[in-house]
């Protein structure tokens, strides 16, 4: 039985990290298995602070070791989606909405990224991979980024913007705050965008 209503088709500009894959839970996962650490993803609060909790010297050696090597694929493929993840945007898509997963990336985790994508059959046949997220037009915007939140919020007004509420982000006025997919899923009910 199909999903589909009489509902406006809208796209729905989707980040992954730290939105459907559980980008703390990974390394922190890979992290205890390399080293022996006894981290856990609710000790991550800042957003540039991984490589200080890791025992890194910095961010950028943070992600040469994120980077994987000839033994282990990087970091982006030893991720697990969020609880109600998928099943949220499967029923979106079949309810006539566009996926479109707009996230930012290294591009040496291109290729990765595009086979997690495959790996856990995510219905999008957009993908942007970009450090401005606000040039990919869509009507509503789920992401947790505390930088690229206020730059959607400046360069997408007309758009229904979501903040993944996580401890590295604080709310943005005209940005609605979830905590649960089931918060995301009402919201693309209930919110056309201006206009519509």
């Amino acid at each position: 039985m199909s999903d589909r209503s009489d509902s406006p088709r809208l796209r729905l500009g989707i980040d992954l990290d730290g939105v459907v894959a559980d980008f703390n839970a990974g390394w922190i996962r890979l992290h205890r298995d390399e080293f022996g650490s006894d981290l856990h993803p609710d000790m991550v609060v800042t957003w540039d602070g991984l490589h200080t909790l890791g025992g890194f010297a910095d961010m950028r050696a943070f992600w040469r070791w994120a980077r994987g090597s000839a033994e282990r694929p990087s970091i982006f493929r030893h991720l697990d989606p969020y609880p109600d993840a998928l099943e949220t945007i499967d029923r979106l898509e079949r309810a006539g909405h566009d996926i479109v997963i707009v996230t930012t990336k290294p591009s040496w985790a291109r290729s990765d990224t595009l086979r997690w994508l495959a790996d856990h059959a995510i219905p999008t046949d957009e993908i942007h991979i970009t450090d401005r997220k606000s040039n990919v037009a869509c009507d509503v915007y789920l992401d947790d980024s505390p930088h690229v939140l206020p730059e959607l919020a400046e360069h997408r007004a007309d758009a229904t913007i979501c903040r993944f509420v996580r401890p590295w982000n604080s709310p943005i006025a005209g940005v609605h705050d979830i905590t649960s997919w089931a918060e995301f899923h009402r919201i693309v009910t209930e919110h056309s965008p201006p206009g519509r």
